[in-house]
This record gives structure tokens, sequence and C-alpha cells, in this order.
């Protein structure tokens, strides 16, 4: 009924225009500060600085001329653009009454780096079973100010919750695919977005410009963003070492390691052609929150592009050791899947870790547990994709040899 254009408050709201000064200003408002004030948004040091603004502003119009929102999706996204805004405000305003915040040393972060759709969150928990391990939940990569205190409860946590829920109310079958909450672990595109350099954007919206730009621009800030958040996330919470994942560091390898340049990688290996038919049936469940207007070859066609390069440049990154003073382990879908607690314990090895008995033990608790859960089949079809699988094949070939890599479309 709302997407027919019955008028209701919802769709008020969704009628607003993204307009980079309207929504500034907004912000603004709601914390009492005064209009036209874009400083309030910036802070000394890196990944706080005005160049947000152009990212901002080509989004906002790729969201107005090409994502082809419904009203609810509009309404959807002015709520995520107004919290995005208001936490820069927050971010920068808390950097600049602790400016030593920057001083907290992230050290030795282990980072997962796998393609989508390949055991990247499967083995996210499996790491994080690990006490000496931290990893961002879903409401601190949301909402990280203040910073949180542990043991504490705090009222983000419902707040995000709502959040990160919202879009799987919306789009019938995003649970079976990809469950998001407040309290679940949560990769690290949220903590990028406050940059506006994100492909959290390019999940939730067909914006084409906003997507060509982003394959060009320059990610150093999304990355010194990310590191600050976590900075904030550990003022008052000492973490020995934080385990990060998330996708789209495998296309950013060199930002990543300029600003952890002593971190840990991890890579997650599966079939490309099953990753290219589950990543498009995510990313279209996503938009379809979204936009009546989902395009499944589109968004096929735009990761298989986007893989192909990846794991090419994976290859010759292998090749001339990468680099040779960063430490990386390798695994795969189907050694996740079959053996979890022997791959963690190689991956530890891999990296110089040890497994003390009770971390073995709580490993495999976590295995057990996540095993036992009961999970709604995720049904994908390569068919509808409209890619030629043994084109795809041969494009992928190498990879597929260097890596080991077991055929699951055929």
């Amino acid at each position: 009924m709302i997407n027919d254009g019955a008028v209701v408050p919802i769709s008020l709201e969704a009628a607003r225009p993204f307009s980079v000064t309207e929504l500034l200003d907004a912000a603004l408002a709601r914390r009492g500060l005064v209009s036209g004030d874009v400083g309030a948004f910036c802070a000394p040091g890196p990944g706080t600085g005005d160049d947000f603004l152009g990212p901002f502003e080509m989004l906002l119009e790729s969201l107005e001329t090409d994502a082809q929102l419904t009203v609810l999706g509009r309404w959807i996204t002015h709520r995520f653009l107004d919290r995005l805004l208001d936490v820069r405000l927050q971010i920068a305003a808390y950097v600049r009454e602790d400016p030593a915040v920057r001083e907290e040393r992230i050290i030795e972060p282990i980072v997962v780096v796998g393609a989508p759709r390949t055991g990247t969150t499967a083995l996210h928990a499996l790491l994080a079973a690990d006490h000496r391990h931290r990893v961002p939940l879903g409401w601190e990569l949301l909402r990280p100010v203040p910073p949180p205190v542990a043991g504490e409860e705090d009222g983000r946590v419902a707040l995000a919750d709502l959040e990160l829920r919202l879009p799987q109310t919306v789009s019938g079958g995003l649970e079976s695919i990809h469950a998001y909450s407040g309290r679940m672990h949560k990769e690290c595109l949220s903590a990028m977005s406050f940059t506006f350099r994100s492909e959290e954007f390019v999940s939730r919206y067909s914006t084409t410009r906003y997507i060509d730009w982003l394959g060009t621009c320059d990610m150093t800030p999304a990355y010194e963003m990310h590191r600050l958040v976590l900075q904030i996330l550990q003022r008052r919470q000492p973490t020995q070492r934080w385990v990060l994942k998330s996708p789209v560091h495998l296309h950013n390898l060199d930002p990543l390691l300029a600003i952890y340049p002593d971190a840990r990688l991890i890579v997650t290996h599966r079939d490309p052609l099953a990753i290219l038919g589950s990543v498009t049936s995510l990313i279209a469940t996503l938009r379809a929150a979204h936009s009546d207007e989902v395009s499944i070859p589109e968004i096929a066609r735009y990761h298989a592009d986007l893989y192909l390069n990846d794991l090419d440049g994976l290859c010759r990154r292998v090749d001339r050791g990468l680099p040779a003073d960063v430490a990386v382990a390798h695994a795969s879908f189907d050694e996740l899947r079959a053996d979890p607690i022997g791959v963690v314990h190689r991956i530890y090895d891999r990296l110089g870790l040890q497994v003390p008995a009770e971390v073995r033990a709580a490993i495999i608790r976590a295995s057990e547990e996540r095993a036992s859960e009961s999970y709604a089949a995720h049904a994908w079809s390569f068919e509808s994709l409209g890619l030629d699988p043994q084109e795809q094949r041969d494009l992928f070939a190498a990879y597929c040899a260097k890596f080991a890599v077991t055929e699951e479309v055929r």
C-alpha cells in the first residue's frame, strides 16, 4: 500500500530529497548545532576530513537518479543516511574531546579477506571463540560512540538490531541467506561507510554512477576511518587482537596493509561460479528491500568482473610474495565444512599463533553450536545469472588451478 502511493507518515518522510545541504543541516539540527557548520562533521587527523563531501554528493545523486527506490526503500535509506551522519558527528566530536584516542594501537589484527560466500562468516565465528580475540559486533560498528564498557548493557544494541533486521522484514528470504542482528559479529563495511566510500551502498542499491566512481577512488580514507572506529571501541576495554573480515579487503589490499602493516591475513577460497551464484542471490535480495527494479544479470556481471580482477590479482600477488613480511593463511570452503577444527589449527600454525587447550575447547564448542543451528536452505540458480558457465570456468581457470579449488557448479 505504501509503495502504491498512499499518503502516510512514512511516505512524507520518504519524499525528502536526497540533498547534501538538507541532510547535513538536519543532522546538525538533531544535535542542536548551527546549520551549515560542515566542520562539525570533521576532526583533526586522518579519516575525518571534509573529503567525505564529494563521495556523499555522488552517492546522493546516484540514489536519486539511478536507484529506482520504492517509497519504503527511500524511507529506509533516509534512516540509514541519517544514522551515518549522526554518528559521524559523534565521532568527530569524540576525537576533538579525546584526541589521544588516535594513539590506541591496533596490534596484529587477523583479517579474513576471502571473497563473499566462501565461508568467511563461519570462520569469523570460530576465531571469535578464542577469548584472546575481539570481534566487532553489529551495534559497535553502527554506533561506536561513546566507547562501550565490557559487561554493561547498552541501549545502542536495540537501535542497531532494529536497523539491521529491517531489510530482513521487508525482503523475504534474506535471513536464509545471511542473518543480521545487533549482537552478531559484523564485517568491516559499516565502519567504512562513515566516509561514504563503501560497498555497503553497492550492496543495497543499483547506483550506477556511484558504483563506477567507487571502483576507481582512493579507499585510504575509508580504512583510516575503520581504524579510528576500532580505536574508539577499545578505548575503555583493552583489546589483545581484533579479528576482522570483509570481502572488500580482497580488492583493497594496498590500503588495508598501509593502515594495518602488521595484519595477518586469511584468504578463503571457493568455486568462483558458486561465489557468483550465491552473492548475486544475496545482493538481489538486499536490493529488493529498497527497489522493485532488481536486475539479476546486471548484479551477476558486476561481480563476475569484480572477482575475476580480484582473484587474478591475488594469484599475481601470491606469485611475487604478498608481501614477504605479511603472514598469510589459506582455507577452502570445502575444508571448512569438512574439518573446521583442523582448518583453524592449520591457520593458527601458519600465522604463528598458539592454540592452548582452553582455546581449542572453546572453538570446538563454537563449531558444534553452529552445526546444531538450523538454517533455511539458500536456493539459487546459475542459469538465472545470464552468464555462460563455460566462459566463466575458463576465465577463472588460473585461479582455480593455483589454489586447487573444487568445482561445485557443473
